[in-house]
């Protein structure tokens, strides 16, 4: 058993990687660029389904805001550099600098994420605890047209 676990550790941070980098193409400027530092797979469940921890950093622009969207299990961050304002749901806007952490509950909806400088960027360090199926680390809330 233990010869498989390199492989498939392997395995999982490549298709992570990947589906990080489709996200960011489908999203244009609505996201940070985000990279993938670490993926590993952990004893721990989320959801009841056996958990992974990727650690990912965000690096977002002038003037950049995230699109309204939910993570598949809760996220731990750390501003690095920069300002972020913040708001998750049922939680006020919160305005933070380096050294400042967040939290984000699993699936719940992050509705304000963005750099307020007009000339330098933010750079946020992410934990997100998930299952190992989940097939995106950011899920885009879906919106309502106006007429539907």
């Amino acid at each position: 058993m233990k010869n498989y676990l390199l492989p498939l550790s392997v395995l999982v941070f490549m298709l992570f990687h990947l589906n990080i980098q489709a996200q960011n193409k489908s999203n244009g400027d609505n996201m940070p660029g985000i990279r993938i530092i670490s993926a590993v797979d952990i004893e721990e469940e989320v959801d009841g389904q056996p958990a992974s921890v990727s650690t990912v950093e965000l690096i977002i622009q002038p003037n950049q805001a995230s699109a309204p969207h939910r993570h598949p299990g809760p996220v731990y961050g750390y501003v690095l550099e920069g300002i972020y304002e913040f708001k998750v749901e049922g939680h006020p806007l919160v305005t933070l600098k380096p050294g400042d952490t967040f939290y984000e509950p699993l699936m719940a909806l992050h509705e304000v994420g963005k750099n307020p400088s007009e000339t330098s960027k933010t750079k946020l360090l992410a934990i997100i605890t998930h299952p190992r199926s989940s097939k995106q680390l950011v899920i885009p809330e879906k919106t309502i047209k106006s007429g539907e």
